[in-house]
């Protein structure tokens, strides 16, 4: 584009053809090139051609505007002179013109072919030569030259001439047809017919430039400094290793590498996982010490140097002294103790052999997790545990695949690091507990675990190399094993702790609760103790449960109150705790013995239960009433308890003749069934025999046995069928002073799980039908 100035003494006619223009306001001075393609465009240049070469440029409102009329034009313009014409082969036109002065549309003559237009033109007011009018053309010179020293592209040819020029109005346009305005601002410029208002506006539009190239110029440093800093901080790390190495100093990265390379030499590792380690060991070599992968593949090695393949503890293989903690630890347990020694003894023998995988199944408070660490304690090992209670990701058995952000070993490798040894006693709380969504089936991930047969080899997602468990001791604990899987039951030796009888808690107590207690609260050996009658009270009166926690609550609450006493100072002598005295530390009992069984009965029988918490005494209550041969069950029963309610009734009406009872009687009463504590929900089969015994009593009017309680699942055909639990059963029995036992004759094997003390304080009979039950169970009519 160049710039020259226009003919002043032009002469121009009172109309000439409209040539609208659609991207760029034509200034005086300037010559351009136009593409002409619209017809009346082309045929407006013709005529001009035709004619003395003039023609009227005016910029159309809206650029995408195909066939403008008269309201899409701007009124003011510049008259131009066509200076060459060139046809192209496609029909348009292109054009060289040059603006000779500015005019104004004063009216459309003709519309067809092309637009001609009336044209007046314009004149600029004349301004004195003043010295605000030089400031203001030097100010925009220099605003000029900073806009191109800030990368404006403007050509050398126009800086010339605006440097000479010295009419503003000329200045103001020429700077303003060169600096890239959009439309509607060139037009706004155009239309100013004062030269120095024109030259302010210009100048106005100078600084906004200057405002927009200092900002990209800025943005475009910044980037460059970023890349900069980079490429500069890695040429600087290379010339620190240089120097190092030239002063013999080591690369922390390969001294990093050294490190790791010593670790994994001592680490022994089988030789597929050295082979991996060594693989990893290599890509770390290669990778910048700043990237975020490097920290990763660093980690991943911490973890392969870190876990114990070849360390292990010695068992010990004394088995007196195994003993000796076992008892030392815990009361009673005696199944348990001797499966422990069982292990030890064939170790001592066989020094390969696989470590056992036990579960602990009983109430709470009995000593499960406790046992674990005493098995520890007895073998000399490392002792794990970890709460399945809950977990319900596969991932947390498993671990992580190493592309996660954040991946991690599962729980199993990470108790194995935190054992230092592959052969610790791992335990796995709460094995009963683990749920299941969509992360997984934890459980599932535990198969492999517990199997002796694969845990050789296990495979975490993250070490992703085979890792063998065979070493390691496995305890699982659980408190009932209904929800256990299977598949996971089978891979388990089951080892049942039942609760415990008021003599074993005593012992307990005074063996290790109340030294525990004593020490926890401050005191001293000779400032408490507890009478056996007192202990007793707590254990019958203050406690109804198959473990011992809540016991060991009550003790620590009688040492804190007497710690207060002795910390105020009003109390100097030692504390000794009567049965008397525990209703004044702890208030009233809580637990009451029954007294519904004070004498003989008709329609209530005994029931024996077996809950999570342990063994529990069930009363059932039977009413007869006159009504239609209804049964009503009440007492927050499950559908097993009610079908076993049905089927007593049953039993009843087939056998009523022989029971002596009229059958005419099931058409003309109703029976309503209820077990109290309708509150807390009941269910199996093993209240069938008590639900028939009161049944029959309350039919017959033959009452039932007071000191008599019962368990056993009954048949149509009056057959007794075996029930679980039967110490637990017991216990209960013994807890509520019940003198006989009535069970299933199928259960006499489990006999040999009840101590021998327990046994001589109750009376148990096997029943094998109905009828032997009711001859125990039901006594004469007086």
């Amino acid at each position: 584009m160049n710039n020259t100035l226009p003919n002043q003494d032009l002469t121009i006619p009172e109309s000439l053809p409209l040539l609208p223009v659609r991207d760029v306001v034509v200034f005086p001075y300037m010559i351009l090139p136009l593409f002409v393609g619209r017809e009346k465009s082309v045929a407006a240049v013709e005529a001009a051609l035709a004619g003395d070469r003039l023609i009227m440029l005016a910029a159309q409102k809206e650029f995408g505007e195909e066939e403008p009329g008269v309201d899409d034009i701007y009124t003011v313009g510049t008259v131009a002179m066509i200076m060459r014409m060139l046809k192209m082969p496609d029909g348009r036109v292109k054009i060289l013109v040059q603006g000779l002065a500015k005019a104004q549309l004063t009216g459309f003559v003709t519309a067809d072919p092309y637009f001609r237009v009336g044209v007046e033109r314009l004149h600029e007011p004349p301004i004195d030569p003043a010295l605000e009018v030089e400031a203001l053309m030097r100010t925009v010179r220099n605003q000029l030259g900073q806009a191109v020293s800030l990368g404006k592209a403007i050509s050398p040819e126009v800086l010339v001439v605006v440097e000479n020029m010295e009419d503003a109005g000329s200045l103001a346009d020429v700077i303003a047809s060169n600096i890239g305005l959009k439309v509607a601002e060139a037009q706004e410029v155009i239309e100013i017919l004062d030269p120095l208002e024109r030259l302010r506006r210009v100048k106005d539009l100078l600084a906004r430039e200057l405002e927009l190239l200092a900002m990209q110029a800025d943005i475009q440093t910044q980037a460059k400094e970023e890349m900069g800093k980079s490429q500069r901080e890695y040429f600087l790390r290379e010339q620190l290793r240089a120097i190092q190495s030239e002063l013999g100093d080591a690369d922390p990265r390969a001294q990093d590498v050294a490190e790791l390379r010593e670790k994994l030499e001592k680490a022994g590792l089988p030789k597929e996982a050295r082979e991996e380690a060594d693989k990893q060991l290599r890509r770390l070599e290669t990778m910048h010490a700043e990237s975020a992968e490097y920290s990763m593949q660093r980690t991943y090695l911490d973890w392969l140097v870190d876990l114990p393949w070849k360390k292990s503890t010695r068992d010990n293989l004394n088995l007196a002294k195994a003993h000796e903690v076992l008892e030392e630890d815990h009361y009673n347990l005696e199944k348990i103790k001797e499966r422990i020694l069982e292990f030890l003894a064939v170790r001592k023998l066989k020094k390969e052999m696989k470590g056992p995988i036990l579960c602990f199944v009983g109430p709470p408070g009995v000593g499960k997790t406790s046992l674990g660490k005493s098995i520890a304690r007895a073998l000399g090992r490392k002792f794990v545990r970890i709460s399945l209670g809950g977990m319900r990701d596969e991932a947390e058995i498993r671990g992580h695949r190493r592309t996660y952000v954040g991946a991690l070993p599962g729980r199993i490798i990470q108790g194995l690091k935190q054992a230092g040894t592959n052969n610790p006693v791992f335990m796995l709380d709460e094995i009963d507990k683990l749920g299941m969504d969509f992360r997984g089936d934890p459980s599932s991930a535990l198969l492999e675990v517990l199997d002796p047969e694969q845990n050789h080899a296990f495979s975490d997602h993250y070490i992703n190399l085979a890792f063998d468990l065979s070493n390691v001791m496995f305890i699982a604990t659980a408190n009932i094993m209904d929800p256990v899987p299977s598949a996971l039951k089978d891979r388990m030796e089951v080892i049942r702790l039942s609760g415990y009888t008021a003599e074993e808690k005593l012992h307990i107590a005074e063996r290790y609760l109340i030294p525990r207690q004593r020490e926890a609260n401050g005191l001293k050996e000779g400032q408490i103790r507890f009478s056996a009658n007192a202990l007793l009270r707590l254990i019958t009166e203050y406690t109804a449960e198959a473990g011992l926690r809540n016991l060991e609550r009550e003790i620590g609450s009688i040492c804190r109150k007497v710690a207060r006493r002795f910390a105020e100072g009003r109390q100097k002598k030692a504390v000794t705790v009567t049965e008397t005295a525990v209703a004044r530390y702890l208030g009233p009992p809580r637990f009451l013995p029954e007294e519904e069984r004070a004498e003989h009965e008709v329609g209530v029988a005994t029931g024996l239960a077996w809950t999570e918490v342990g063994g529990d005494v069930l009363y059932v209550e039977v009413n007869t009433m006159k009504g239609k041969g209804g049964l009503t069950l009440t007492g927050h029963l499950g559908d097993v308890m009610k079908e076993s309610a049905q089927a007593a009734l049953s039993f009843a009406r087939a056998r009523a003749e022989e029971l002596g009872i009229d059958p005419a009687f099931f058409e003309t009463h109703d029976i309503h069934v209820h077990v109290p504590a309708g509150a807390i929900p009941k269910d199996g089969p093993s209240a069938g025999v008590t639900m028939a015994t009161a049944l029959i009593s309350a039919l017959t009017k033959r009452p039932v046995s007071k000191d008599v309680a019962m368990t056993g699942e009954l048949t149509l055909r009056g057959k007794v069928l075996p029930i679980g639990g039967l110490k637990e059963k017991v216990l209960a029995a013994v807890r509520h002073h019940v003198g006989t036992v009535l069970m299933p004759w199928r259960n006499e094997k489990d006999l040999e799980d009840i101590p021998a003390h327990l046994r001589k304080k109750v009376k148990l009979i096997s029943v094998r039908t109905m009828d032997d039950v009711l001859k125990a169970a039901l006594v004469e009519k007086p």
